[in-house]
């Protein structure tokens, strides 16, 4: 059986939840294998509207096992209010369908404080960071200092981790003028919150090899999308993780044989939450009729997005990064009037052409985005299931597209019902 892999294509929001929840219904597994709380996703089922920022988009449906692997870092408070309001919305969540690697790491409020006085001070640009400590979560477990799920078994283990922690943060603290961390406060809260945590504990690593053997079907679901990658995003202005789709072999414990299919998803035009550059954004009556039209606004921070126009240069640089075998086009309807339609097919960098963005931030600043027009259509894309229901120019778009960043179209959506969804390529399917 196949194992897919879904990550976003551009700087993340671009309709995982949806097309995560339209493919789960058909997978086994699903699994997160990087990020944290601080992307969210949003699935409608049956009119029920699920808003998640940690737990696997498969948690809301029955007889799938969801898996939060070790490239995750973890806030156990946040993880327990989420169970929560999910059981409020009838989702039952225990140990038999969800389970979380035993060595991944933790957020602790030491981390988003951490993240928060960074993040205020005038001292450095600011980065557009959640301020949920992410970032200092990923620093620590490089560091070698994260306290880990498998930690909280062991009050002593756990003791000696906090001290290890501590005598690196309460200098940072000093430095930036904070109070020192209260470590029996610290001790207190995760003994309390371990039970909880360590009922879900497994080594998903090995949980996960006896799925394959067994020829189940493996979803793993990234967050966030590739151009916020640590490595290859628009740095400094990424998150702290990889996020290009290698990370799902590294962030789950299984080797990269065991990807056979990897989808990137793709909005139809391009938006972007906080710092950074955008060469396509749109300051005008265009860019703010897409913000609308898309309802542009992170489901985690409430925050508005950045629009522009569709950048196929970067998607065919984030397409070759994760090696994506298929897209997904999410939102085409939000391009439902337009008279006509700008793609960026390059830049301008100083009188020299580029088909890709430079990783230096000078030369990012200064490259011009080199359009191609396209005429638009006036009917309406929502809620079409297939070809037949598409204008001729959507499909002249969709076409176009492909040709520029070089990767097919496997998935169109066209709202956000996961039933109006036009499958071209079975990214399950093993005879690709």
């Amino acid at each position: 059986m196949a194992n897919v892999v879904v990550v976003g294509a551009q700087w993340g929001d671009e309709g995982k939840g949806k097309l995560v929840d339209w493919l789960s219904e058909r997978a086994d597994v699903i699994v997160r294998f990087q990020g944290g709380h601080n992307a969210g996703h949003t699935l409608v089922i049956d009119k029920e509207v699920y808003k998640l920022s940690l737990l696997p988009s498969g948690i809301v449906r029955s007889g799938k096992l969801s898996v939060i692997g070790n490239g995750v870092v973890l806030d156990p408070w946040h993880l327990k209010e989420e169970v929560s309001k999910l059981a409020g919305q009838g989702v039952a969540i225990s140990p038999e369908n969800l389970m979380i690697a035993e060595n991944t790491p933790l957020i602790l409020p030491v981390h988003s404080e951490l993240d928060h006085s960074r993040e205020s001070s005038n001292a450095v640009a600011k980065i557009g960071t959640t301020g949920r400590g992410i970032g200092p979560a990923y620093e620590d477990k490089v560091g070698r200092r994260a306290i880990r799920v498998s930690d909280l078994a062991d009050p002593a283990t756990l003791s000696t981790r906090i001290d290890r922690l501590l005598a690196h943060h309460d200098a940072l603290r000093r430095g930036l003028g904070m109070e020192p961390v209260d470590r029996d406060d610290l001790m207190e809260r995760l003994t309390d919150i371990a039970p909880f945590i360590l009922q879900f504990a497994a080594p998903v690593w090995n949980v996960l090899a006896e799925k394959r053997k067994a020829g189940k079907r493996i979803l793993f679901e990234g967050a966030q999308g590739s151009l916020l990658d640590v490595d290859f995003g628009t740095y400094p202005f990424v998150t702290s993780s990889n996020v290009i789709a290698g990370q799902a072999a590294t962030g789950s414990g299984m080797g990269p044989g065991s990807i056979d299919f990897v989808m990137g998803i793709v909005k139809a035009y391009t938006t972007r939450v906080g710092e950074g550059p955008f060469p396509t954004e749109l300051d005008d009556a265009d860019g703010q009729r897409l913000g609308e039209r898309g309802h542009e606004f992170g489901v985690v921070t409430g925050r508005k997005r950045r629009c522009g126009w569709f950048d196929a240069a970067l998607v065919r640089q984030t397409c070759s990064t994760s090696g994506v075998n298929g897209i997904a086009l999410t939102k085409l309807d939000v391009l439902d009037g337009f008279e006509t339609l700008r793609i960026c097919i390059g830049y301008d960098l100083d009188g020299k052409r580029f088909d890709y963005l430079p990783f230096a931030a000078d030369q990012q600043a200064r490259c011009v985005p080199v359009y191609e027009d396209m005429p638009g259509w006036s009917e309406s894309t929502e809620g079409a299931r297939s070809w037949a229901d598409l204008p001729a120019n959507a499909i002249k778009y969709i076409r176009r597209v492909e040709e520029l960043i070089g990767c097919p179209v496997a998935l169109v959506s066209t709202s956000p019902e996961r039933e109006d969804t036009i499958l071209v390529t079975d990214p399950f399917s093993d005879k690709q």
